[in-house]
């Protein structure tokens, strides 16, 4: 029956999400259930188009890619797809009214990631950003505002920018990985041989700007979304202090990170925050 296999494609979906990122998943299971699958799907596609671009180094990445590509045009033309992740993402772009646009974008900044760079320009880090993060933002409001195009009109400054800061956090968290494994260095402008304190503080400035006008959509979002949204505010710009925190040189010799412990602590104080309408 085809509502076990959709069943069986949204569990998918969630799988994935736990298995790649416990904090995002945390914050995932912060949101109403009648929401909650649909970021799943979101996070999955995006999940699993990253990882050929930035993990299946023994394999044609090229190949992989463009085969995702087509199966994805595939999933959104037919409606169904076999691969289980296109076919629980495909559901949510049509029940939400996601713009291909978005979608677009975003596999266009995936694709940039095939090419070995050292360096991007002002105007292909602005273009990365935009296709990696803040459509990613903004096919996540879709399903926050349930399709409502005003309240997604109103909202989407402040979810381009909280998309951004929280990809602008992992690279300041993954600039040694990126740099070293993969030739990348996406903040222009910036000498990762000789990373100083000023070139991180002013990256710091950049995403506390985003992170500004982000939280000021928060505060605005269906309760059903305010929760969970929160909860991921709340990680990331805790991971950005502690890489404020950090010497420049040691940001490039290990991996920043928010221990077990103090993410239970923000989940309590947000929650805490949440129940007193404080957010």
């Amino acid at each position: 029956m085809k509502s076990i296999f959709d069943a069986v494609s949204l569990e998918c979906s969630r799988i994935v999400t736990e298995h790649y990122s416990t904090s995002f998943s945390l914050a995932t299971k912060m949101l109403a259930p009648s929401i909650r699958r649909d970021i799943y799907n979101i996070y999955g596609f995006v999940r699993f188009a990253d990882e050929i671009v930035d993990s299946f180094h023994d394999y044609d990445k090229s190949y992989l890619l463009n085969k995702f590509e087509k199966d994805l045009k595939d999933a959104l033309d037919q409606k169904i797809s076999l691969n289980p992740i296109l076919n629980s993402f495909q559901h949510t772009f049509y029940k939400y009214g996601i713009p291909l646009h978005l979608v677009t974008s975003f596999m266009k900044s995936m694709r940039m990631d095939l090419e070995k760079r050292i360096h991007l320009t002002d105007s292909q880090y602005k273009e990365y950003i935009y296709g990696s993060a803040d459509v990613v933002g903004l096919m996540c409001l879709k399903v926050f505002v349930k399709g409502d195009q005003e309240s997604y009109e109103k909202l989407k400054p402040s979810a381009m920018a909280l998309g951004s800061a929280f990809q602008k956090v992992n690279f300041l968290r993954d600039l040694k990985t990126d740099f070293e494994e993969l030739n990348r260095t996406y903040f222009p402008n910036t000498n990762l041989n000789n990373l100083t304190e000023e070139d991180k503080n002013k990256i710091v400035e950049e995403i506390k700007a985003d992170f500004k006008l982000g939280y000021s959509g928060i505060i605005h979002l269906p309760r059903e979304a305010k929760f969970g949204v929160y909860t991921a505010y709340k990680y990331y710009f805790k991971l950005l202090k502690k890489l404020q925190d950090t010497p420049s040189s040691k940001i490039m010799s290990t991996r920043i990170r928010v221990s077990d412990p103090q993410k239970f602590r923000l989940l309590v104080k947000s929650y805490i925050n949440y129940k007193l309408k404080l957010v």
